[in-house]
């Protein structure tokens, strides 16, 4: 077994490790196999019981705080486990700096990622904490609040209920985020042609509050996505993409986004979709998996979170997905939620029924996502005859609604 990021060798008791401890306890749980070379060669320590004493007390001297930790030995092989455990008072410092694991090399952190363990060891989040410009104005928040929920006037009595300041009345980071001007940044909006090098339009809306981020957002959706058809005597609206799930995937960047990295949400709007893609992952306790069934919501921005909730943005529990997949529920286009350790980025495509045949869409009901199909099985399922199938296929092709893979008598098709 080679290391990893929760598992590292030692031959012998050497003070290298203790950065190791550190990051464990900063990052996750881990173990130091003391006695055990790169390699996963198992040597052994002389003496077992004089190393354990020599470690216990080098954590206990060299770590602040001293984080939960036990050692074992193993009496066959004369190894030493010594099992850190993740601990609740961030950050634990080695010589006053911080680590973490980079799969199985231990780092130091920079000052950035320092600043979070010191919020999460506070148990504060960035929009709690108390920004450093005061000279506030909320004039659109007061707008919004008296339309939505009746409020009067939004005097220091209210910005404390809504926990946008303290009792002294000093404004937090999401009162800065949420104020008239700030010194954020906002969202990019890029409208793209048939190819990712022509750019129809685009235009940059920051230092400004998250209301009217979100407020000039759907404008522009309404302006590029929105439709009207008539029917009988009755002038009706639709959309290319849904209309909520583009409110709900911009509600939840701006809410869940990283507001400590100096990025701008991107809105890259498609004619056959649009990408929403925010700064920073998920947060630390919230696994990709119960992101995208829709688990509990862990909200990065609580305060945030609260006032986009009390406005009816978003809803206090849930992180959205489930709301973005029940507008489609009836189409046959699929959202898709791309997640690296730097973004999160949601894929809302066009409603199919705007941009595809009657025999494009057929050949898309056949093709079941996550199987692939010859040309012949695909004719056998339509009913299209061969030179009809290669039509449509090249077609569907060409819209990158489908991909194919191999070549010559070999070559198959799949749905995106």
């Amino acid at each position: 077994m080679r290391e990893t990021t929760n598992l590292e060798y030692k031959r012998e008791v050497s003070r290298t490790y203790l950065k190791t401890v550190s990051a464990f306890a900063n990052y996750g749980t881990g173990e130091v196999l003391f006695g055990v070379a790169d390699d996963g060669a198992v040597l052994g320590i002389a003496d077992p019981a004089a190393a354990c004493l020599r470690i216990e007390n080098e954590i206990n001297d060299s770590l602040n705080p001293v984080p939960l930790f036990s050692l074992n030995v193993d009496g066959d092989t004369r190894v030493i486990t010594l099992t850190v455990q993740e601990g609740p008072e961030k950050p634990y410092l080695y010589k006053g700096k911080a680590y973490r694991r980079a799969d199985s090399s231990t780092v130091e952190v920079g000052p950035l990622e320092l600043r979070r363990l010191v919020l999460l060891g506070t148990n504060t989040t960035f929009d709690a904490v108390m920004s450093n410009d005061q000279d506030l104005s909320f004039k659109i928040l007061e707008r919004e609040l008296r339309r939505k929920i009746g409020l009067d006037a939004l005097d220091k009595n209210a910005l404390i209920s809504l926990e946008l300041a303290n009792s002294s009345g000093l404004f937090n980071n999401a009162a800065a985020l949420l104020a008239d001007e700030n010194h954020f940044p906002g969202i990019d909006i890029a409208r793209f042609g048939p190819s990712i090098n022509i750019i129809l339009s685009r235009r940059t809306i920051e230092k400004s509050s998250l209301l009217t981020q979100m407020s000039e957002a759907m404008a522009a959706f309404d302006e590029y996505y929105s439709y009207e058809v008539i029917e009988g005597a009755k002038r009706i609206s639709k959309c290319l993409i849904p209309r909520e799930a583009f409110r709900e995937a911009v509600a939840n960047a701006l809410v869940h986004r990283r507001w400590d990295v100096p990025a701008s949400i991107k809105i890259s709007m498609f004619e056959s979709r649009i990408e929403v893609s925010s700064p920073g992952s998920l947060p630390e306790d919230l696994s990709e998996e119960a992101y995208r069934a829709g688990g509990p919501s862990i909200a990065r921005n609580p305060v945030l979170a609260n006032v986009f909730y009390r406005l009816g943005y978003i809803e206090r529990f849930g992180t959205g997905i489930p709301r973005i997949l029940e507008a489609y529920a009836a189409m046959i286009a699929s959202p898709t939620f791309a997640i690296t350790p730097s973004s999160i980025t949601v894929t809302l495509p066009i409603d199919e029924e705007n941009i595809f045949s009657d025999n494009e869409r057929l050949m898309l009901n056949a093709l079941t996502k996550g199987t692939s199909f010859s040309r012949a099985e695909i004719s056998e399922a339509t009913g299209m005859s061969k030179d009809k199938a290669i039509r449509v296929l090249n077609d569907l092709l060409e819209k990158n609604a489908i991909f194919k893979t191999g070549s010559g008598r070999s070559v198959r098709y799949a749905r995106r």
